[in-house]
């Protein structure tokens, strides 16, 4: 199951956002600069911020998530934003024969398709357990015809099977990761992955995100969503057509405990 959790982020990121984006402008010095920024006058300053389009001091506050739950094809997706850090559960570390697995809705759906899927899972965990088991035998053996001590060589031989038995683990296999993101990545990747034509679950992913960082830092993502929600639609004749409904379910985000 998808779990996502704001871990940590950067302290009076509002104020310190307002603070870099005055300085550009101010003849008075940084701290003269942070005690005169109120919770009020912050926030005001923040919405003018916004509707100038001006970015550049969003990047000095940051936020970082904890995500649990998904598979390794969202992976794939997510890795797409360069401008962001994270920290991934390794297949070549980890020992994965039993591993758990996203099923996607239209699959869960459907029963019989539920249960090829479910086969497909259950032959892919039993191909790997085979040559994990084969791999580390032959590994064994020849590191112990090398002196290496039989435990030492038990060990090593672990991980050299897990390093190449995880190439039959399939995309659905669960996965788990940290990753940190700027405010300015944080707009960019909602915008994107917030909207209806994203994949469904970087797409839950990322309203389940957006609600973290809307509970602590209202002001900064007033306007965060998809596309739509700051303005225009871009998708032209492949839009969805429910641009209002995706605005209201980014505000009601900072009013109700919705999460996804």
């Amino acid at each position: 199951m998808l779990r996502v959790e704001l871990l940590t982020y950067t302290p009076d990121a509002e104020k310190v956002v307002a603070a870099a984006a005055k300085l550009c402008y101010a003849k008075s010095d940084i701290q003269t600069l942070m005690d005169g920024l109120t919770p009020e006058k912050t926030d005001s300053f923040l919405a003018l911020l916004s509707s100038l389009g001006h970015e550049s001091p969003v990047e000095h506050a940051s936020y970082t998530f904890g995500v649990d739950g998904v598979s390794r094809a969202l992976l794939a997706q997510l890795t797409r934003h360069r401008i962001a850090s994270f920290s991934v559960q390794s297949q070549r570390y980890v020992d994965k024969s039993h591993f758990s697995y996203v099923v996607p809705p239209e699959i869960e759906a459907i029963p019989e398709a539920k249960a090829e899927f479910i086969r497909a899972m259950e032959e892919d965990a039993a191909h790997y357990e085979k040559l994990k088991q084969t791999l580390q035998a032959a590994h064994v053996r020849r590191l112990t015809e090398q002196g290496v001590d039989a435990k030492e060589a038990e060990k090593t031989a672990e991980k050299m099977a897990n390093e190449d038995a995880r190439f039959v683990l399939p995309n659905a296999c669960e996965t788990r990761l940290i990753m940190t993101m700027n405010v300015r990545s944080l707009y960019h990747f909602f915008n994107l992955r917030c909207c209806m034509r994203a994949q469904w679950e970087i797409r839950e992913l990322a309203w389940l995100m957006l609600a973290e960082v809307k509970r602590v830092s209202p002001a900064l993502f007033r306007t965060a969503g998809p596309s739509c929600v700051g303005g225009a639609c871009p998708e032209g004749r492949m839009s969805c057509g429910r641009m209002a409904e995706m605005r209201a379910r980014a505000e009601a985000l900072g009013q109700t405990d919705e999460t996804i």
